[in-house]
């Protein structure tokens, strides 16, 4: 079986298993084929793992853009842990782009606190040749047995949004493209209802040319675009 036949086949495995498991089972099928880790890490989307940053003490989130090999960039401290052993100590974005990184990431927090009043949230921008892209992350955890005070009950609840972008510079306007996609995971056991997961994936896309005026705008931009398109998701999740 060629390559390519295995990464298609192990994709349409993935869709068939519950997605309250899919980080467990791509673990699983990496293991299986070592040879696919590179492709299944950046196609498939899992839910977001906490990680703590030792050097600011504040919590970040892993995902594929702020990997190197088996290290993860710190949204705070924009050093890799475990560090990187080479002379640029991983990759890292260019000082206008890391500056970028960190007012969006700010804004961000923000916004989670006042929408979310909780969770985690990280920003991670990278450069492009005519421009630049980043993914804005935001994870909720509602913790087992914290939805009923039923006595034996057991409920739990996660909510993880990745959004992706690029922002393409153009004359007085900048062209951005983003692909947003929802994790849900809900889960009860009660002795009445027994046991029920419910799980799954939303994925949306927007492209949209906004005026820019200096990098500021871009922040204004990628945050309003990041805000219309979780409220757009938000509400087809509830219908």
């Amino acid at each position: 079986m060629s390559a390519d036949s295995q990464f298609d086949s192990a994709l349409d495995l993935l869709r068939r298993l519950p997605p309250s498991s899919t980080s467990a089972n791509l673990t699983r099928l990496c293991t299986l084929a070592p040879q696919l880790t590179e492709d299944l890490l950046s196609s498939v989307d899992q839910p977001l793992e906490v990680r703590r940053c030792k050097k600011s003490g504040r919590d970040y989130l892993l995902c594929d853009y702020n990997r190197d090999g088996d290290s993860w960039r710190s949204p705070w401290s924009n050093e890799f842990e475990p560090p990187i052993e080479d002379e640029e100590g991983g990759v890292k974005p260019s000082e206008r782009v890391r500056g970028l990184e960190v007012r969006m990431g700010e804004g961000v927090d923000v916004y989670r606190e006042l929408y979310y009043e909780g969770g985690v949230s990280s920003v991670y921008f990278w450069d492009l040749d005519d421009g630049f892209a980043g993914v804005v992350l935001l994870k909720k955890i509602l913790l087992t047995g914290a939805i009923t005070a039923t006595p034996k009950a057991k409920s739990e609840g996660g909510w993880d949004s990745i959004h992706v972008f690029e922002a393409i510079d153009r004359a007085r306007t900048a062209h951005y493209k983003l692909t947003s996609t929802v994790i849900l995971h809900l889960g009860t056991s009660n002795e009445s209802l027994g046991e029920m997961d419910l799980s799954g994936n939303m994925t949306r896309q927007v492209e949209q040319d906004m005026a820019v005026e200096n990098d500021d705008s871009h922040i204004v931009n990628i945050g309003r675009l990041v805000e219309d398109m979780e409220l757009k998701m938000r509400n087809l999740l509830r219908t």
